[in-house]
């Protein structure tokens, strides 16, 4: 399941509709991207996420498939939010449901790195001495 949403996302309720997706599930591995104050020695006031859709959930497809193939884990869940993110908000969730932990946790990584090399997705950090895309 992939989502890009402007609204932010239950974190509590992706976890319990990860847990009911089978019975077979032993691990359940988060991980929560949050919008945090300080970047690269400047204060953020907040966010700016831009996402080019259609590619972008082509893309978290193609990892969260080839996610679920290499690890063996029994599903994925990735959700990201685009436009203004405040401080302390959820940015991006990752849910994956695997049988084991070890797979979990790689599945995880995985798609967490992967996202950051390979989706059209653009953070704007905002500051007081102006506004700076980020690699």
């Amino acid at each position: 399941m992939i989502k890009i949403q402007k609204e932010d996302f239950s974190v509590e309720k992706e976890i319990e509709e990860m847990k009911n997706r089978s019975r077979n599930i032993g691990a359940v591995v988060t991980f929560l991207g949050v919008a945090r104050e300080f970047s690269r020695g400047r204060r953020v006031m907040e966010l700016e996420y831009e996402i080019y859709d259609e590619m972008a959930i082509k893309t978290l497809e193609e990892i969260r498939k080839e996610a679920m193939e290499k690890f063996k884990v029994i599903d994925i869940f990735i959700i990201h939010r685009y436009g203004r993110i405040k401080i302390n908000e959820n940015i991006i969730l990752i849910v994956v449901g695997a049988m084991h932990r070890k797979e979990a946790f790689e599945a995880c990584m995985f798609c967490i790195d992967e996202i950051k090399k390979r989706a059209p997705i653009w953070k704007k950090e905002k500051t007081k001495n102006g506004n700076f895309w980020v690699d």
